[in-house]
């Protein structure tokens, strides 16, 4: 039995109420995938989602050393089903790493499989090509550019400022690499827009409202790097919120509209909900007070650790205590220099801020940690965490959503074991599914999901084998 394998049979041994797809979705998370040339997408002249890089490059190398990966694009998500783990339908976010013992490639019999140091482990669907993608912007510009989806359509991810001002060693998140992948993307010659107009966003809105016939894509997140002084001679409020009042006008009520953005002063943050903003993402990246301090030292430095936890509190006042979803870079706490390291002090710590903000109303969510080579953490950390942190943080999550009595938060699909279509971590994977899950926060009758045509999973089925 190869290491890899024996790590992941050995974590769903001692792990058995966790969900063996949630185990494997951590690992290729955390690793990357190494996809073969025939695994790859025509980009936008093919019949399959590329990778859109919607914000960070979530890669474990940068573009100029991935080869044909570079030229011809990976798809944005893949669909994992059966193998020795016998998974159910698993969407994981796709990040590259030629260097991975896990790779997707054609099969003999030409269909995409999954393996695991040569060896199958999985049979793989990939995202069509949505009719939307199809059309151009009166600009030329594509959909995927201004207004990519991900999460299997769910979400349309708009990161409406590629650059952040929180900008050098003494500013920049150490584990963030969204200024360099705008560099290596102007770099390389792609298009990738540093302030997307508002009207080209309407414009690309109106494209998928449009061919989005299905209904498929239920939110819409407003994102982009931090802003410290102003863009456009607008503060941070008031230009993100620009965007979601001109979505609102125009759409009224056709998405979820959520914004991840620091977090601001109770009088700031209420015009994203004037604005039309629903949910609220003032994310805390890392709960350890010496290290949130080293990691985030920008946001140490213009707000404060305490003042951060303060405001994410008082923006339950705005918006609702289940509409304020902080999220958390899960992986960073054991990073060096500064992180722990045992496994064990790390959950502790993590624990204890879920401890914080769950039994305050608040529901926060996480981000499966990508060691990007060109953060100064991602240098230090090439492998990440070890996925024994992954997998006993969904269990501690679990365990603390249940202690205080919370649902899974809203914005982010359905929950549990092959009904899960957030992609960049398997919190949503591991909690218990609905068979009546409908979007709350949805003005019209939403779609009720169906993976490969069946009925969500049960309460009874979400436990591993």
């Amino acid at each position: 039995m190869s290491t890899r394998t024996a790590l992941l049979e050995g974590l769903a041994s001692r792990f058995p109420h966790i969900p063996r797809e949630a185990i494997l979705k951590e690992d290729l998370l955390r690793t990357g995938i190494a996809f073969d040339d025939s695994a790859l997408t025509d980009n936008d002249a093919g019949e399959v989602k590329p990778k859109s890089y919607f914000i960070f490059s979530f890669d474990h190398k940068p573009l100029k050393d991935l080869g044909q990966a570079a030229v011809r694009r990976p798809p944005e998500e893949v669909a994992l089903t059966g193998g020795p783990f016998e998974l159910r339908r698993t969407i994981v976010s796709v990040r590259l790493n030629p260097d991975s013992p896990y790779g997707i490639r054609r099969s003999d019999d030409g269909r995409l499989e999954l393996t695991l140091e040569g060896a199958h482990f999985g049979d793989v669907g990939l995202p069509p090509m949505p009719e939307y993608y199809r059309h151009k912007l009166e600009s030329g510009k594509s959909v995927m550019e201004i207004a990519p989806t991900i999460q299997w359509g769910y979400l349309i991810y708009l990161t409406v400022l590629r650059l952040c001002q929180y900008f050098g060693a003494k500013e920049e998140c150490q584990f963030c690499d969204i200024n360099h992948n705008w560099r290596q993307h102007k770099q390389a010659g792609r298009p990738y827009t540093g302030v997307k107009p508002v009207e080209e966003v309407i414009e690309a809105l109106g494209i998928i409202n449009k061919y989005d016939t299905a209904g498929t894509s239920h939110a819409y997140t407003l994102t982009g790097g931090s802003v410290t002084s102003s863009v456009e001679g607008l503060k941070e409020a008031e230009f993100y919120g620009r965007y979601s009042r001109a979505i609102e006008e125009a759409f009224p009520g056709r998405w979820i509209g959520k914004v991840v953005a620091q977090a601001l002063p109770k009088a700031e943050a209420q015009i994203f909900k004037d604005h039309g903003i629903q949910i609220y993402h003032p994310n805390y990246e890392v709960w350890d007070e010496a290290i949130f301090k080293q990691v985030s030292p920008g946001k140490q430095r213009y707000v404060g650790r305490e003042e951060w936890h303060r405001r994410i509190l008082e923006a339950r006042d705005i918006f609702g205590a289940r509409y304020v979803i902080p999220n958390f870079v899960a992986g960073v706490e054991m990073a060096k220099p500064y992180g722990f390291s045992t496994v064990d002090e790390a959950i502790r710590s993590t624990g204890e801020g879920l401890d914080f903000f769950m039994s305050r109303g608040v529901t926060p969510r996480f981000t499966t940690w990508c060691p990007e080579p060109t953060t100064p953490l991602g240098k230090a950390n090439p492998t990440g965490a070890p996925l024994e942190y992954h997998v006993r943080l969904l269990e501690i999550y679990k365990e603390t959503l249940e202690k205080y009595g919370h649902r899974p938060p809203p914005g982010y699909g359905p929950p549990g074991r092959g009904n899960a279509v957030f992609s960049v971590s398997s919190f949503m994977d591991t909690l218990t599914p609905d068979a009546d899950y409908q979007d709350e926060l949805m003005a019209k009758e939403p779609t009720r999901y169906l993976m490969d045509g069946v009925a969500p999973a049960t309460a009874a089925e979400v436990v591993g084998d």
